[in-house]
Parts: structure tokens; sequence; C-alpha cells
């Protein structure tokens, strides 16, 4: 087989990551205008992100490249200057308001198509040049994993021909709505009747329809039509709260506040609900006692409002009140007692969850009405519930409910209990329900209108759908009809019985706020037909101002397919472009997730995608990810993700074009520690042997931060904050094996340079210090993946889990002083607590020092037969390190901490330039402190070792500005 003449791409050499890391995060905290705010989809990379790794993904490295038959590149100094020009295009690229801003993109792209050239040059007389190297045509892009779209639509924004698929029909119809649709549609004004009723002078100032504008226009129109129509159809059950002076001047709780409102009616923007369960103590048996996880509204300073109960006659009744509660700890528990009770408010006595699951599923859990918020002036208005109200909402009859099965409540692979939910109808209140199918039936209605009134504004109707790739009314109608079903998707998230209030914002809050099904026990309902958040007008903004600007360019020759293909099967990935984010092992279970949004998705959209609305359900069965309750066990689920990510990730390795690397993102937190075998990682250890199985060696990773701390997976737990982005090759045919003695030997000469990289920039930047364990990863599997395989003394091929505990090892062995070396075995077995005297003497002996010397230093404290650590914050304040004849690298890392959190960085500054040579040692002390806290969960030490690593640039800049001071004391290494 003739060799293809490849030059290393820059993202196998180099990356701006502190830039893209910036860009990522930042991104993250967009809301307005984002194409994500398009429909939801769970662990979704940034656009930045994307765009940057497909950009270095096909653009030449311009370093000095020989070998395979071929030279290329400059040298070392001018490659370096080249490179800087490369990072200035990633650098315009990544940022946000950029997004859709030709030039900067147009300069990627020329740069895309300069190096594309340059390849085919180098191939012309390859065999194969006229279908793998027509220099006049870019390669396709295809991502089999595409789940929210983010790397097939910045790959059609590069200019390439964009090819998305995935299991998962939610993810195909975000996918078409992403790269598939809009260009069919691109350059077109609106239809709509209200802007062609416009005066000619009018139109004349709105027709720069460019991008997809004019579709954006008609979604925002026919989505108004259907609040319009859905109002005479149900309105009735969502009506105005009136204000009356009985209100006002209730002798039990006078409301002055409400003195303005007295006559009017006003717009509810949400009705509060608490479910209930009959008392479990048999004296009020006959009482459907609250379930209420608080009693606060509002918590906002000056504007507190707060549910209070009134007990009488043998029942109760909810009062709302204005103004701090004389007992805030109650109002604030509501009748909660702890995480797995509550308590009788008849009574005061407790119940476990257990009893309420029982009396859920028996169909004895209720609701009542607890509190109503309306819109005011100038904010929220808080009332008590009524009769009235209440009836109203009990009098809603649904014609049509989802009666899919559901999992009940949970969170990935831990189930939840059922509480009733056995169908996704049974997560929405009749009201609900009504709701919903009403905009349902709207949204089929409204493609209706579409048609007529596109044919009427002169676009011709071929009478093809966009399923038989059809261009004209209908297809458009249809397109239309899909974002309204997005909305719908919106309303359904904000408009079901486990959508909480939010005291704080005062605000109704979606359900998944995480990836998850969780029981909410006072709950919102808000009002589709308002205007406040959870209402259709607004979410039918937030769609429109989403399309507007993701959309504002687009090209009308941009070409986009969306499919529905199991990744394992796909042929999709032949010669083109790849890159994709795979499932992360058992963290996200997507299909179970996403079926809350199918059962509506489907009503709407069945008759405009058949086949991928054809189930009644998301397909499971096939889905990669680990769930053990899906396949009767852990060791069973491992098995089948294996099994299935090595077939799908061969697929990769056989197809995608020998051009260009494969980059596969992967985020995944699951420490196993084994006193024996070292720290292990599950999910990356069935990852990597899928990919290195499949015949791939990795020849580069990059740690990226594209989360942030408020993303869903994040929330409460301690995740990963960075994605590692492989960088895959198919590895030769003819590689070569390794004994193990070889593979540590290769560990032990690259990998210390590799860390430094990653803690002190160079080329790459700073790792974080929660990422490091997992991005120390990279360098070691591409020693262990270039061969065919690693032998171990026996002859038998070394595991991935192996040659990872391997890697890990190497990370736990950094070499300190003698003192330090003790604390540092000490603080893994015992922390900061007291341990015996004894224990103490003998690990300082082995360490080579003694008890007497680390009191001497001042690191520990002894007596009674005991010994401890000294933290941080008990160290002397008129430390300096000329003071002791020597100081331990422990020492100095924890005084500089004291000096950073009691001084700010100009005191830990000052510190630093007395001991400036202990710089790299404090810091790599540091990172290791970190990952040891982070993975015993102590998160207030953590926090401190993190702290002092994300101001150390500005320490280390105060400490030059400090200069040299005094003389050090010894450096004990």
């Amino acid at each position: 087989m003739t060799p293809i003449k490849t030059p290393k791409k820059l993202i196998e050499v180099a990356l701006p990551l502190d830039v893209i890391n910036v860009a990522a995060a930042r991104e993250k905290s967009i809301r307005h205008g984002h194409p994500s705010t398009l429909h939801l989809w769970w662990a979704r990379r940034p656009l930045a992100a994307a765009r940057a790794v497909i950009f270095a993904q096909m653009v030449n490295d311009p370093g000095y490249q020989q070998g395979g038959g071929f030279k290329y590149g400059m040298n070392k100094e001018k490659a370096a200057i080249e490179r800087e020009r490369l990072f200035k295009i990633i650098e315009d690229l990544v940022q946000w308001e950029n997004t859709t801003n030709e030039e900067v993109l147009g300069r990627a792209r020329a740069e895309i198509r300069r190096s594309w050239r340059e390849t085919c040059e180098l191939n012309k007389d390859h065999p194969q040049a006229a279908e793998l190297f027509n220099p006049d045509k870019l390669p396709a892009f295809h991502d089999p994993f595409a789940g929210g779209g983010a790397l097939p639509l910045e790959a059609q924004r590069l200019g390439l021909e964009s090819y998305a698929s995935d299991l998962n029909p939610v993810a195909v119809l975000i996918n078409k709505a992403m790269i598939e649709i809009p260009p069919k549609f691109a350059r077109l004004p609106p239809v709509n009747p209200g802007w062609r009723q416009q005066a000619a002078d009018c139109r004349a100032m709105t027709t720069d329809w460019c991008g997809a504008k004019g579709l954006a226009e008609d979604v925002r129109y026919y989505g108004q039509w259907m609040r319009d129509e859905a109002e005479k159809r149900i309105g009735h059950l969502y009506p105005q709260i009136a204000v009356t002076t009985e209100m006002v001047e209730d002798p039990h709780n006078p409301r002055p506040d409400l003195e303005p409102y007295i006559g009017k009616k006003l717009t509810v923007i949400a009705w509060l609900w608490a479910r209930t369960v009959k008392s479990p103590n048999p004296a009020f048996s006959h009482v459907d006692v609250p379930l209420t996880s608080t009693f606060m509204l509002s918590t906002k300073e000056g504007k507190e409002a707060y549910v209070e109960p009134v007990i009488k006659n043998g029942g109760y009744r909810f009062t709302v009140k204005v103004g701090k509660p004389r007992d805030a700890e109650a109002a604030k528990m509501g009748t909660k007692v702890s995480q797995g009770s509550f308590r009788c408010l008849m009574s005061n006595s407790p119940f476990r969850y257990s009893y309420i699951d029982d009396e859920a599923n028996a169909g004895r859990m209720d609701a009542r009405l607890m509190a109503i918020v309306a819109e005011g002036i100038r904010g929220r208005v808080y009332l008590s519930p009524t009769a009235e109200m209440e009836a109203i909402a009990r009098t809603a009859q649904p014609m049509w409910k989802p009666d899919a099965p559901s999992r009940g409540t949970w969170a990935s692979n831990a189930q939840g209990r059922r509480y009733g939910f056995r169908t996704f109808g049974d997560y929405f209140t009749p009201r609900q329900l009504v709701a919903l199918t009403a905009f349902s039936d709207l949204a089929q209605e409204a493609r209706a209108k579409v048609k007529t009134d596109a044919v009427a504004a002169g676009m011709t109707d071929d009478g093809r759908g966009l399923s038989e790739g059809g261009t004209g009314a209908t297809a458009y109608a249809e397109a239309v009809g899909v974002y309204l079903a997005f909305v719908l998707s919106k309303q359904a998230d904000l408009g079901n019985s486990l959508c909480r209030w939010e005291p704080v914002a005062q605000c109704p809050r979606q359900l998944f706020g995480r990836q998850a099904i969780p029981m909410i026990w006072d709950f919102a309902e808000t009002n589709p037909l308002g205007r406040s958040s959870g209402a259709w007008v607004v979410l039918v903004d937030g769609v429109f101002k989403a399309f507007a600007k993701a959309f504002e360019f687009v090209a009308a020759k941009a070409t986009g397919s969306a499919q529905q293909i199991d990744a394992g099967k796909q042929e999709l990935s032949n010669e083109k472009v790849v890159s994709t984010d795979p499932p992360y092992y058992d963290n996200i279970g997507y299909a179970d997730l996403s079926d809350f949004f199918y059962v509506w998705l489907r009503r709407s959209l069945k008759s405009v995608f058949p086949d991928l609305f054809a189930t009644l359900a998301v397909p499971k069965a096939e889905e990669l990810v680990a769930t053990p309750y899906r396949h009767g066990s852990k060791e069973k689920a491992e098995a089948f993700f294996l099994g299935g990510m090595t077939q799908a990730m061969h697929r990769l390795a056989e197809q995608a074009h020998p051009a260009f690397p494969v980059t596969i993102y992967y985020a995944f937190k699951q420490a196993e520690s084994d006193d024996t075998q070292g720290l292990t990682n599950t999910g990356w250890a069935t990852f990597l042997a899928a990919v290195i199985e499949a015949g791939f060696a990795i020849s580069g990773t990059w740690p990226m931060r594209t989360e942030n701390g408020s993303r869903m997976i994040g929330q409460g737990t301690n995740a990963l904050a960075s994605s590692i982005v492989l960088v895959c090759r198919k590895r030769a045919a003819d590689a070569a094996t390794a004994s193990r003695r070889e593979f540590i030997r290769e560990l032990n000469a690259t990998l210390p340079e590799a860390l430094l990289d990653m803690t002190r920039g160079g080329v790459n930047s700073p790792v974080a210090p929660v990422d490091l364990s997992q991005a120390i990863i990279g360098p070691g599997m591409a020693i262990y993946s270039q061969y065919a395989a690693v032998l171990e003394a026996d002859g038998k091929p070394m595991s991935v889990r192996t040659a990872l505990q391997l890697i890990n090892h190497f990370f736990a062995e950094d070499d300190f002083d003698h003192d330090t070396q003790f604390c540092l075995h000490w603080c893994e077995g015992q922390g900061w607590a007291e341990g015996k005297f004894g224990e103490a003497d003998v690990l300082a002996r082995a360490k080579g020092t003694s008890v007497g010397s680390l009191q001497s230093a001042g690191v520990v404290e002894s007596g009674g037969g005991k010994l401890r650590l000294l933290r941080w914050a008990e160290l002397q304040t008129d430390w300096t390190p000329e003071a002791g004849m020597r100081t331990p690298i422990w020492e100095a890392l924890h005084q500089l901490i004291r000096a950073l959190n009691q001084g700010a960085e100009s005191a830990a500054g000052d510190l630093l330039a007395r001991m400036p040579t202990y710089a790299e040692s404090i810091r790599a002390l540091a990172y290791r402190l970190y990952t040891l806290c982070e993975r015993q969960g102590w998160a207030e030490e953590a926090r401190a070792y993190n702290e002092l690593i994300a101001a150390w640039p500005s320490i280390e800049k105060a400490s030059t500005a400090e200069g040299v001071v005094g003389a050090q004391a010894q450096l004990d290494i």
C-alpha cells in the first residue's frame, strides 16, 4: 500500500490553550442567542472549543518534518513565528463575538484550504489522489456521536460539508435544526402575512434577510399566533387573580403592601403547590398533610415573603405573609426534618420517604395550593391561595397523556423512588397536560398555516417535505414546525410538576437543572399564557434570539445532513474528517433523559419525520452507556460498553480520512483507590482500551476547560473541570512490541517533561489541579499505544488498566525533602487529625527525619502520646525562611498559603521573593496535595491549595517586583 504523505497537524504539536479555555468557560455563561438554547442537550461542547479543535486538526503545523518519503516545514525559529500567526487566528476564532463574523471565519477557511492544497500537492502522485486529494474540494466532516450538534455546526461554519449522526432521535432532530434546515432556507424573507402587509417603505427597511433571519422571524410570528389561539382554547384554566379590600384588611393577616392593587386583576406567574399524603398518625389519618421543603417564597433582602400554615378545627390552611418570619429556621425547613423524612404538620411526628413512596404508588399522593405568585408593578406579588383558584385547576381534563413508561425519580445510574411516576405523563398535572396538548395541536395547525402563507408569498411548492429533501412551501412549513416543537420542549421542561420555586431569584426552575429527574416536593406550576418565566411567549422569544444569532450568516451553498445511525454500524465516516464527543461511560443516561422530550416531539413531528419517530420511545438497548440496571450487572455493563465502543472506534480508525487525525473528547471522573494497585479510572480505562483495541495510536492529548462550575453535572459534585481531547492516528500495521521494562523506561524519560509542561505552561497551558492526574494519561498513553502490545514478564499483553496504574504511580512519586515526605505520608493516612506518637516516630525514622526535627520546623504538634499536622492558619505569623537552618517544602507551602489568605497576593509575593529557588517545589507539592484532598473529599483543605495555584501567576509577578530578599535557608532535599 502506498503510504500517505501527511504533515503533522497543528493539534499534534501545539495549541493556545489559555485562549481557548478562557473563551470556552466564558461561553458557558452565555444564554441569549446561543444555539444551545434552541433545545436542551446534556454535556455539550462549547462552540469555541469545537471550532478551535477542528481548525487545528486540519491545519498543518509549520515545524520541520522529515520522513515517510517527504520533507515539509521550516526551521524552529520561523516555525515559532508561523505558529504564533496561526494562534492569532485561533484567538480571534474562539471569541463569542466572532461566532458568525464572516471576516474571521474567512481567514480560518483560507488557512484550512491552504494546508489542504499543500497536502494534496505532496500526494499528487498517490494512486488514490483523484478520490482522496482533490485540491479543489475539501474533505467532508462527520461526527458519529453528534449529540447537541456543536461539532457539526462548527465544521459547517469552517466551510466543510457537515454530516452528523446519532442513535438518539432527539439528538438527530437537534442536528437537523442546526446544520440541515438553516442552509435550505438561507437568505429568504419571512412569509407571514404580518410582514407582507407592511407598507412598502417600511418593508424596504427590513429587507436584510441574510442567513436564516427570515425563518427566525416566521418562528416568532407563528409562535405568537399559537399563544393567541391557545388563550381562546384554554384561557379559562389560567385566570387572573383579583386583589380585594378583604385581602388588604384581613384582621389575621393585614397586607398593606397590596393597597396599590385593590380592584385590579393581576396576571399569575405561578401557582405554588405542596404535595400531600395522609398523616401516618392515626389521630390525623383523615388529614392530607403537606410535604414542603421550605415555606420561604422570597429571601430577597427587604422583599421577604413566606407561607405560614394555620392549624384550626382539626385541619389547616395556608396563608402568605410578607417580611421576615419570626422563626426563620422553621420557615426555611418547611415540614422537612432531614434528608430522608418529613414531619406531620398536625402532630409533629416524623415519617420517612418510604411511607411517602408507598402512599404515592397506591395513588394516595395529592397536591394542595400553597401560594400564588402574580405580576406586580415592580416585582412579584405573593398571595394566599384561594378555593376558587384551586377549584379551577382541578377542572382540567386532559384528552391525551404520554403513556411511555418512566423510571420515576433517578440520577444517572442511581435509581430513586418511583413516587407514583409510572409514565412520562405522570410528571405533569392535569392542567399542564391540557396546555401542552393544546400547544402540540397548535404546532401542527401552524404548519398548515405557514404552508398556505408561503404559497401566498410566492414560494413554490414541490409537495415534498423535509424528510424527502424538499425545499418548497411544504418543507418550509415543516421547518418552522420543527422550531415551534422545540418551544414545546421548553414548555415541558418548565411546565411539569417537578419544577421548584427559587426563592432567591423568585422564579420557577426547569426540571433539568442537571442530568436527572429528581423529586420536588413543593412545585411551581407556571402560567404558559403569562409574560414571565415559563410563559410560551418568553420561550418563543428565547428560541428566536438563539436562532437569529446562531444563523445570522449561513451560506446558501452550505451542506449539512443529520441521520439516525448506530455508531458501531455507520459508514458515513468514510474519507471524512472526524471529531466526536462519545458517551461518558455511565455518566449520563441520554436515552432515559431524552424520552421526556421525545414523547412530545413525536406527537408534534411524527408526520414530518416518520422514520425518526417510528418507535414509541428512544432506542435504549444499543445505547453506548454502561448502565448496570439495563444490563444486569456492573461487569456486564462494562463489557457491553467496551465491545460497543471498540466497534465504533474501529469504524473510525478504518474509515476516517488518512490525511487527518481523529479527535475525540472525553471527560469522566470515577476514581477507584486500591492500595496495592494504585489509582485507576474505570471510565478512562474502559474507553482508552476501546480506542487502542480499535487500532488507534494516541498522538496527542489536550486538557481543555470546556466546563464551568455551574454546569449541570457539576452542581453539588466534584466533577472534572476539563475535557481531554485525544488526538488519534491509525496505528501502523507493522507496529513493534515493547517489554514492560522498556515501557517504564520511556515513561520515566517522557513524563517529567510533560508534567512540567502541564504545570508550567510553554506551548501547553497550565493544567488545573483537579485535571492533572487525568491529563498526564495523555503522554503516557501515547507511549503505550504506539506499540502493537506492551508485554509483561510472562509474555502476556499489558492491559490498559495496568498501564494507567503505572502512569498514575509516576505522578505519585515526586521527590521532596525528608520532612515533607513524612508530612505527605502522614497526611495520606491521618489528614490533619491526631495520630499515635509511636507510629509517627517510626515513620519519621523511615523517612530520614525525626519528630523533634519536625517540631523544630514548626509543621507538627506533639504531646500526650499524640501527634498531628498543623494547619496553615495555625502557623506562626512572623515566619521568614531565613530564620531556621532549614525549611521543609511543606512548611514553605503552608506559610505561603497563610500569607495569601491573611495578606493577599502581595504578601505571598513578598514571602516567595525570600525563597525563589523553592518556587517549583512548592507548586509541585500544592498540586500533589490538592489531588490528595480531592480524592479524600476534603473540600475545605483542597480549596486552599487550588486558590494558591490559581493565584500563582500574580504571586510570581509580585515576587519579581519585590526582588530577591535576604539569604535563603538550606532547601532540605
